[in-house]
């Protein structure tokens, strides 16, 4: 049987691995390859010899990140580890290394290695020479304390000065430099003044939107050694291998939330995944989650589930086992932590599991790219494999001691910053069910979309919006007309830009508010509005919401003395259904090229209309949600 990584050398040898680039993602996936951290790495090593470029010739659709690679010590060992974790996501990794130790004039100065150079990340790898290279032959932990504080204080000016993600990382002490005090007194000052540089470190996430900072202490206690004293002086590497590609998997991880590739559902399977025994052999008082060691694992497992849960995770079933009996389960036994309200979906039937989880998916209206399905059956994961292979699989087998490691291992729900919308998510799809259900009474889609009531506020994005307008933007994928993701600090530069249309569109129907699920950017130049990207959730979908943003925009527009609006549709692997949007409001197209359409709409003309059945505002403290900068216009103040 060829493994995974020996079908790439075979693609390699043929010449034909860049053009398979976007099938490597699923040979990644092989299970064997995943668990071989050695075998991921020549994996990572046989990839990152391809030229990015001619990857992308041959498949110019790829999904592609930018990342500046820099620190105080040699970084090139992070290129293998990163192209292989990003490629594991579907995403071919671009690397722009630094010179060594120049990290400060890599990412400020105007004759630095990144200067000028579009980037969507910088990782800046810190390591304990960031501090001791600093200090003199003979110190003490008020040396270090000083030199800690002087890092802090250069770190802060590069953050200050970012232009896209700055990736930071806590640092660890190792024993190399700890223990060349031989007073324990001091020993303990210099733990003390280290962790209040690491504190300082993890503060820059809270006080600049764009940074990330990864804490390596977890990683360390996972990986083992920090630090190999041959590759330090002969390498001049301060981390070992086993930690780098840690490492390079957080950030992976980070890559892909910020690209909107971070799932949104956890689908479990139930016995031995869930609970220990057989459901349909051993009955209900036969299966447990407490009381015996194994039931004690099953226990811990569930409560992970109910935490990610808590946090907006949507959490579903899919078991061959008998409805009925499932359903007793879940509401009656005493061991359980989850509960049949914790689930939006519970499929449990005899049907392949592959066609159960497409039906989750679509009956959530996401993606089947948005499931994680954990199941124990190698048989059930590799009909899934090859059914739905853009579900991502855990697995898990016959040792419940390891179901937690194992599901939070690829971190696939994680995200920079959770919102309201997050924490509210399960209650909102919830009601989506009643949603369907007023559908199927109203008898037709005219009458279900008026007895819905919908409404729609469209007015400038508040800051306290940032962060959720942010992660609409990263993770709306069918609805994202020209592919745009901002982070919270792009979005507040563009905020801060009087040209600027920064609008967020908060809905509501009779059942409640739907919160922030749509959006509009856009800017004012001299020939009037230039549309950059429409985005919308996949929530709310078919209620002509977008008709009525949109028809809002332009009116506005042309009462601000706007001669056109323009806008640009560019095709993603995922939002061909926006590709008629602007045409079907009126737009003409001006310039068709592959990778870009441009429209224009004249303003002279009619306009659309926003549905009848939709009620518009434009919030309650915003007059106008348009800016007019054009030359000769009047102040707002003068209006």
């Amino acid at each position: 049987m060829t493994t995974a990584l020996a079908r790439l050398r075979e693609l390699r040898a043929q010449g034909l691995l860049e053009r398979e680039y976007p099938a490597v993602a699923g040979l990644l996936a092989d299970e064997a390859l995943a668990a071989d951290p050695d075998e991921l790495h020549r994996a990572g090593r046989l990839l990152a010899g391809l030229d990015p470029d001619a990857v992308l010739a041959a498949c110019p659709g790829m999904e592609t990140v930018t990342v500046a690679i820099t620190g105080q010590s040699t970084v090139a060992g992070l290129v293998d580890p990163l192209t292989a974790e990003l490629a594991r996501h579907g995403v071919l990794l671009r690397p722009l290394l630094g010179d060594h130790g120049a990290y400060r004039y890599d990412l400020t100065e105007p004759g630095g290695r990144f200067h000028g150079v579009d980037r969507d990340l910088a990782l800046c790898l810190l390591d304990q020479e960031t501090v001791f290279a600093r200090l003199p032959a003979v110190w003490r932990p008020a040396d270090v304390e000083r030199a800690a504080a002087e890092v802090l204080a250069e770190l802060a000016v590069i953050a200050a000065a970012e232009p896209g993600t700055l990736v930071l990382n806590t640092v660890p002490l190792t024993r190399r430099y700890s223990h060349q005090l031989i007073d324990r007194h001091a020993r303990t000052q210099l733990a003390l003044r280290w962790r209040e540089f690491n504190s300082g470190l993890l503060r820059f996430a809270d006080e600049h939107p764009g940074v990330q900072v990864i804490d390596l202490d977890p990683l360390v206690a996972e990986t083992g050694p920090v630090h190999d004293p041959r590759l330090a002086v002969y390498a001049g590497a301060q981390y070992t291998e086993p930690l780098l590609a840690g490492y390079a998997r957080e950030v992976a991880h980070l890559v892909r939330a910020l690209r909107g590739l971070a799932r949104k559902c956890l689908v479990v399977d139930l016995d031995q995944t869930l609970w220990d025994g057989v459901l349909g052999d051993d009955g209900p008082e036969g299966v447990a989650a407490a009381g015996t060691l194994r039931g004690e694992a099953f226990g811990a497992f569930q409560r992970v589930v109910k935490q990610l849960g808590s946090q907006g995770v949507l959490l579903a079933v899919s078991s061959k086992n008998d409805p009925d009996r499932v359903a007793e389960v879940l509401r009656d036994h005493p061991d359980l932590v989850l509960r049949g309200e914790d689930f939006v979906r519970v499929r449990a039937n005899w049907e392949p599991k592959d066609g159960n989880l497409l039906e989750i998916a679509g009956s959530l209206g996401i993606a089947p790219g948005a499931l994680v399905f954990a199941d124990d059956s190698p048989a059930e994961r590799a009909r899934v494999r090859h059914g739905a292979p853009e579900i991502a699989l855990v697995p898990l087998d016959d040792e419940p001691a390891l179901h937690v490691t194992r599901l939070l291992a690829d971190g696939w729900f994680d995200c920079p910053r959770l919102t309201e919308e997050d924490l509210d998510r399960t209650r909102q799809y919830r009601l989506d069910g009643e949603r369907e259900r007023l559908r199927e009474r109203a008898g037709g889609e005219a009458g279900f979309l008026r007895e819905l009531r919908v409404g729609v506020e469209l007015a400038p994005a508040g800051r306290h919006e940032y962060e959720r307008f942010a992660q609409l933007t990263q993770r709306t994928n069918q609805f994202n007309v020209a592919g745009l993701r901002l982070t919270a600090a792009q979005l507040e530069l563009r905020c801060a830009d009087p040209r600027s249309l920064v609008l967020a569109a908060r809905t509501s129907d009779r059942f409640g508010s739907n919160g922030l699920v749509g959006a509009v950017l856009g800017r004012w130049d001299g020939d009037g509005l230039h549309l950059e990207n429409v985005w919308l959730s996949c929530r709310v979908f078919s209620r002509g919401i977008e008709q009525a943003c949109l028809a809002a925009v332009l009116a506005e527009a042309r009462s601000r003395g706007a001669a056109a609006v323009h806008a640009w549709y560019r095709p993603t692997p995922k939002n061909a259904r926006t590709r008629g949007f602007y045409p079907s409001l009126g737009f003409a197209t001006v310039e068709e090229h592959p990778d870009r359409v441009l429209f224009r709409h004249d303003l002279g003309g009619e306009l659309p209309e926003i549905p009848a059945h939709i009620s518009m505002t434009s919030g309650e403290t915003v007059p106008s949600f348009v800016r007019d900068t054009s030359e000769g216009s009047e102040s707002e103040e003068a209006r």
